[in-house]
């Protein structure tokens, strides 16, 4: 099988010491390594072609893998496996300012992307908190979302049509290169999301829009959490539409400012507010912003005097997960969506199912679309505070359900959230879903371990 690689002329890892790396993602870890049989990089659609064409051959499993940073054990092999990394398929091919598009291959940074769409005064919105490393392969395979998901939506929200090599080597365009398109059903939407189980994206044409002229950063700090979620609706009902309404509680700051000191204050909830836009709307919007936080129980507001101070608060905003990992030897971080009214009751049972099970966390989210994460602090090597997380992460999952929310809202479910898809999701819908994976991967190839 080696050699069939080797006669295509495609690149490929094979020894042991370089392919154990790719064993693991940012998913827990476990006791059972299980090594993919090698690593490919190809370097063009024909090569990925190629690739599925041999492992179709050869009975081989693939696992699709960008920068390895899935929370969920989303890019980790299975028995019989082969793992393909997009390194090698990493550029951007077309920034059309007229048409507000890029197209790009899999393994382009999200972080670079942004900054070379910047240059022509545009903007690609997605912002995954690892966007330094996230590739725009995994962005979609997850639809990833990040702080602006309330103003500007997710990944999904800017991929136009997609060139994805199918199970039988076989490649498709799931659209055309235009902003609206009704023509027939939305197999971009369908492929974006889909966590790699369908199908092998191997170029995407992106929507962009025009950057804002301006941004501004507040950071409102709150006695309570009940107040900074009520200044969330406050925010909203004021007809203010932010680019970010983030929420932290007093574990996350006080553990950020400990790691990475950025002068952030020890209260109970603080809530980071991003303005953008026009310089003038800007200005107006930030006025009505500072009332409403008044009004609605901010105890000290701190206010970015310039981009210098924005990019600062972000940073450190950026660095939540980092410095939680430095409290325990491992880090988990949790995500799931519930309908903004049920932010409170949501972190309230967080914090007491940990306090319960005396696990570390440290909670925060996008408050403005009710994605929270918990971001918990582990020693995996202890058995006794394995079983209490278990125990905490089943009880976070059924809560999230009960609060009529989603298991996920950004993470995906990879192969660690599988086991709660059928008690999530309506009945039928579960059965269509797993139908649609049959239908395009009937020899279940393509990241066989995920969802289902």
């Amino acid at each position: 099988m080696l050699e069939e690689f080797k006669q295509a002329n495609i690149e490929v890892l094979s020894n042991k010491a370089d392919i154990y790396p790719y064993a693991f993602d940012t998913g827990p870890i476990s006791n059972e390594v299980t090594l993919p049989l090698l690593v490919a990089m190809p370097k063009s659609t024909k090569d990925v072609q190629t690739i599925v064409k041999i492992c179709n051959k050869n009975n081989l499993k693939i696992i699709s893998r960008g920068a390895g940073t899935c929370h969920t054990s989303g890019c980790k092999p299975c028995k019989n496996s082969i793992v393909i990394h997009f390194s090698k398929m990493n550029n951007i091919l077309e920034i059309n300012k007229e048409n507000l598009t890029a197209i790009v291959e899999p393994g382009v940074i999200v972080g670079q992307l942004q900054r070379e769409v910047d240059r022509f005064g545009l903007f690609f919105p997605p912002d995954p908190s690892n966007l330094k490393v996230s590739t725009i392969g995994g962005a979609i395979a997850l639809s990833s979302g990040g702080a602006r998901a309330f103003k500007y939506g997710t990944t999904k929200d800017y991929v136009i049509n997609l060139e994805v090599v199918l199970a039988d080597g076989s490649t498709i365009q799931t659209a055309k290169n235009v902003s609206k398109n009704v023509e027939g059903y939305n197999l971009t939407q369908l492929f974006t999301g889909s966590e790699g189980t369908l199908g092998i994206i191997t170029k995407a044409v992106l929507k962009l829009i025009p950057k804002p002229e301006t941004k501004l950063v507040t950071m409102a700090y709150f006695n309570s959490v009940e107040e900074a979620a009520s200044a969330v609706n406050n925010i909203i009902s004021s007809l203010i539409t932010p680019a970010t309404i983030d929420l932290l509680d007093r574990n996350t700051i006080d553990t950020i400012e400990k790691f990475n000191p950025s002068g952030w204050i020890s209260y109970e909830a603080m809530l980071l507010v991003e303005l953008d836009g026009g310089k003038i709307e800007v200005e107006e919007n930030n006025k009505k912003l500072y009332e409403v936080l008044i009004k609605s129980g901010a105890d000290k507001i701190i206010q970015a005097k310039n981009e210098t101070e924005n990019e600062k608060i972000w940073k450190a905003r950026r660095s939540a997960f980092a410095c939680t990992a430095k409290l325990k030897p491992n880090v988990i971080t949790e995500d799931v969506s519930v309908p903004r009214e049920n932010i409170v009751p949501l972190i309230k049972k967080i914090d007491k199912m940990c306090k319960e099970n005396n696990i570390t966390v440290c909670i925060m989210g996008h408050a403005g679309d009710g994605n929270i994460h918990p971001n918990f602090a582990l020693d995996l090597s202890d058995n006794d505070e394995v079983m209490r997380f278990n125990k905490v992460k089943d009880e976070l999952f059924q809560t999230a359900i009960e609060l009529n929310g989603a298991i996920s809202g950004e993470h995906g479910i990879g192969s660690e959230k599988k086991k709660y898809m059928k008690d999530s999701l309506d009945k039928n819908a579960y059965v269509y879903m797993k139908k649609i994976k049959e239908l395009f991967d009937k020899n279940n190839i393509f990241n066989p371990n995920l969802m289902f």
